[in-house]
């Protein structure tokens, strides 16, 4: 009996919380956003240069983005999930 009260309370404790969570997938939405932003620029033909490829988008903005989009992913992370909002302690 006492093992699956011990199984029991396991269970339902999660290692990250509700706002963890929250600036997970925050974090996931920016870096994608940044991905999304590099994409493109491209040829068609090979043999042409398309100097769209080296614009202030693809080579600052976009990877900015991906570098704050970790940042949140690792704040998510070391954020303490046991600490309350209202609690000054």
């Amino acid at each position: 009996m006492g093992e699956k009260k011990r199984r029991e309370s396991a269970n339902n404790n999660f290692i990250f919380g509700k706002r963890n969570y929250k600036f997970m997938l925050i974090g996931l939405g920016v870096i994608a956003l940044g991905f999304i932003l590099m994409s493109g620029g491209g040829s068609d033909d090979p043999n042409v240069f398309n100097p769209e490829i080296f614009n202030w988008r693809r080579i600052r903005l976009a990877p900015t983005l991906v570098l704050i989009g970790f940042g949140i992913q690792v704040y998510a992370i070391l954020l303490d999930p046991s600490k309350n909002k209202n609690s000054k302690t």
